[in-house]
Formats: C-alpha cells, structure tokens, sequence
C-alpha cells in the first residue's frame, strides 16, 4: 500500500512599498529550498534530453552536466524563477499594473546557497475614491439657430468650395495664407537632418511644420515674402505623441517657396445647384433645419462635458509623467475614434487631431485621469459594452461615411483604434446613465460664446489639398445635393 505524503507548499516572501504616484515597489525573496527544487527538476529534465558523449541518453553524472551546461542551465533556471515568482506576486497582492514589470534579467544572479532576492518597480492604476454620482447638478440650453449662425455657415461653405490661389508680386504672408516651403529639421542628438520638399504649412497661432508642433508660429511667418528663409527652434514636449522627438529640441529651417490665400466660392447659381436648392431663401431654410440639429447634438454634448468636468474637479488622483508620456498615443487614437463617431470627415478629423497633438501635458493628463475615472464608474454601475453594440455603432458610423460594416470593422482591428472605440462607447454609455439621475436646470442660452466662435473659425480653416476634396467634404457636411461626385 503506498504512503501518502504531505507536501508543504514553499510560499515566496513579498513585500510591497509605495515608491511614487502610482508605483509600487516589489520585494520578492524566494526561498532557498524553492531555488534548490528548481534546479533539481532543471537538471533532471536535462538529464532526460542530454546527449553526452561516453554516457547512454539519460545515464549522465550531473556534475558532468553541470560542467557542460551550467552557465546554460542557471540562466534558464534563474529566468523561470523569476517569471514565475513576479508574476505571482503581482497576481497574489491583486497589483492592477498598467504595464508588464520592468526587470533587469542580467543584474540579478542566481545564489550557491541562501534564497533568490530580487525587486522591480510596477505603474498601478491610481486608487482614488469616487464623487457621489447622484444629482450632479448640469445645465441644459435651450438652442436656437440665428441669422448670424446662417451667415456663417454660408460663409463656411463658400470658403469650402474655394481654392487656393497664389498670392501676386511681391505680396507678403498673412494669417490663414497657405505656404510651400522646402524644410531641415535638424533634432537633438540626431546627426542627420531631415529634409521635407514642398510641404504644406498653414499659417496660423499654432501649427505644425512636418511633424513638429510649433506655438506662434504665425508670428515667424507673418509679414514674410516668397524666397525667404526663416529659422527658429523648438522644444517639444515631453508627451509628445511622437517618441523620436519627444522631449528633444528641434532646429527648424523654413525656405518659403510660394505664398497662397484661400479664395471662397461666389454665392452665384452654380453654388446653389451643389445643394439643389433655387435660391439662397431656400439654402438658408436648409441650413436651418441641419444647424437645429446640430445645436441639439450641440446640447447633449454640453452636457456631457458638464458631466466630465465635475468628475475631474471632484475626483483626486496622482499620476506619474512617464505614464502620460507613454499613454499620449493611445489617447490620441481614442480622441480620433471619438471624432469618427460623430460622423466628422476625415478632413475635419485630420484637422482637429491636429490641435489634439500640440495639446500640453495637462490636457494629457485630465484625458488619462477621465479614463481612469470613467472605467471606475462602468465597474461601480456595473456598465458593460456587448459586441453586439459595439457592431451597431459601427455599423451607424459606416452610413455616414458610406463604408461597409464589416469593412470598416477591419480597418479599425488593424489600425489598432477598435480597443479605443470600444472604450469611447464605454464612456457615453458611463454619461449617459449619470446623466439619467442628474439635477438639469434648463438654461435660456446667452451670447454666442468663445468656444462657439473659436470652432467656426477652426473650420474656415480645415486643411484641403486639393478643390474637389472639399467640395466633397462640404455636400457632407451639409444638404445633399444631386451633384454629389
């Protein structure tokens, strides 16, 4: 009859310090006889394979062995020791880490005698403790469309359905002017320059020359002529998007070629056939309709800004730079997956990333706080997305856009921006349930505010590269017309 054996199970000892805003601090020691066990069981299992000269397979004195492959075999013990112990230690201790830990194999060496000690450094999601989520007091405007928002958006169509035109003689550059430059970018700690040929820059408070966010740029460029040169240098941020100049100065040479200024389309009676209407009384009566509806999404919208900024404002939470800095990207793509729902053409999606990518550290820092605060309210309301909602959203953005679902669907698995959209779903649905117990007092609304004013005139001045494109982007955005190409 065969013994029953009790076994006693060898337990590492971990110990966890906080080591900064949401880092930890893991101290594992794992004990010498799990070491020794470890490599018993390595060198029995290299026993079995091992094919050694003057020994039959499996016969082989380990001392041989650990002559012919020690070096070999304590790495891979060492190794699997380690994987195995932090992985336990996070898992035992409930560590909800942000990435894998960051452990360096080479410094720690595996001991003749005595336990394994090791320790390593893990970014934790931030605990923090929720606002009351009932009642949050929000406003609601009662929206109107006015003459003045009919006259710009007219003025906006008319500049959509414009062209750029080459500004003449010796005409300098204003504000809103388009240029084509030859550009040397020289960063730091980079030897070779980079030179961009006939690119695009438009003029504006900020912009971009390639890749490189540049603030006042207006200022360096205004009052220029065709044939100069200009020069200035920047320092990009630390969470900038793009890691090869995160954080590094970057010397900036501009060779202005040609100077052009966007001329709008004229109100005549080819324009009105683009929207198939017979005179400009019934374009404005179409525009009417389409402005109410926006000023309705415009509201809910309001409010669930209302909504994200009582969370930021009453919820306290510490986050490291280098976290910010890593999750730039992610939270562009799920800014550019947000802007993909509200039906916005890829233009004026290219325009607004734009802004979003010379946002500052702190605009990153309240994206990652709201991700954080919102994936905490869908735990704590039980708030989950199916993929069955998941497909009808997509399947709503590809009317829009007239795509395919299922087409569509594919696209955002292999640009990596469906993850982010699963999340942005997640988020409305947070908002709208906090919303549904919210205190609304319904407002009359004021003068057209700045942010209002600021967006048309973002707008006016969406990029397009060539007159057809933004005719096309222009029977998008508003009445359809039966010209539509």
């Amino acid at each position: 009859m065969a013994k029953e054996q009790e076994t006693t199970e060898l337990k590492n000892t971990v110990t966890i310090e906080e080591s900064g805003p949401c880092k930890k601090k893991v101290v594992v020691e794992i004990p010498q006889e799990s070491v020794k066990n470890a490599t018993d069981e390595q060198y029995e299992t290299l026993r079995k394979e091992a094919i050694v000269p003057g020994f039959r397979k499996g016969r082989a004195p380990r001392r041989l062995l650990e002559k012919r492959f020690g070096k070999e075999t304590t790495e891979q013990i060492k190794l699997k020791l380690l994987a195995e112990a932090s992985d336990s230690a996070l898992k035992d201790n409930k560590l909800d880490v942000l990435r894998d830990p960051d452990i360096d194999f080479e410094k720690i060496e595996l001991p003749a005698e005595g336990p394994l000690k090791f320790d390593f450094e893990v970014e934790v999601r931030p605990e923090f403790e929720l606002p009351k989520l009932d009642g949050i007091p929000v406003e609601k405007k009662k929206l109107e469309v006015t003459n003045e928002q009919i006259d710009s958006e007219i003025e906006q169509l008319q500049k959509y359905a414009g062209l750029w035109s080459p500004r003449q003689g010796d005409a300098a550059i204003e504000l809103d002017d388009q240029i084509i430059a030859d550009v040397v970018l020289k960063a730091e700690g980079v030897e070779e320059e980079q030179k961009l040929n006939n690119i695009e820059i438009h003029v504006r408070q900020n912009g971009f020359v390639g890749a490189i966010p540049v603030e006042k740029l207006d200022e360096l460029l205004v009052g220029a002529k065709a044939e100069e040169t200009k020069k200035t240098a920047v320092d990009v941020p630390k969470t900038y998007f793009r890691e090869e100049y995160r954080g590094k100065k970057v010397d900036i040479e501009i060779a202005i070629k040609d100077i052009k200024w966007l001329k709008p389309a004229e109100l005549n009676e080819d324009f009105l056939k683009r929207f198939d209407v017979e005179d400009e009384g019934e374009l404005r009566e179409k525009l009417r309709d389409s402005l109410q509806n926006r000023l309705e999404q415009q509201a809910q919208g309001e409010m669930a800004e209302q909504i994200r900024k009582y969370m930021l404002d009453n919820t306290s939470l510490d986050l490291p730079v280098d976290v910010v800095a890593e999750q730039s990207a992610g939270l562009l793509q799920r800014q550019y997956s947000n802007l993909m729902m509200r039906g916005l053409s890829r233009e004026q999606i290219e325009e607004q990333m734009e802004q979003l990518r010379a946002g500052s550290e702190q605009q990153a820092k309240e994206q990652l706080k709201t991700f954080f605060i919102m994936a905490k309210i869908a735990e704590k309301l039980e708030i989950d997305v199916s993929e069955e909602e998941i497909n009808g959203h997509i399947a709503q953005l590809a009317i829009q856009r007239g795509q395919r679902p299922e087409r569509m669907r594919e696209e955002m698995v292999r640009n990596g921006s469906l993850t982010q959209f699963k999340l942005q779903v997640r988020e409305d649905k947070c908002i709208a349930k906090l919303l549904e117990s919210a205190k609304i007092t319904e407002v009359k609304p004021g003068k057209r505010t700045k942010k209002a004013k600021k967006t048309a005139s973002k707008a006016a001045t969406t990029e397009e590269k060539r007159s057809q494109k933004r005719k096309t982007t222009a029977q998008k955005r508003k009445p359809k017309s039966k010209n539509t190409r």
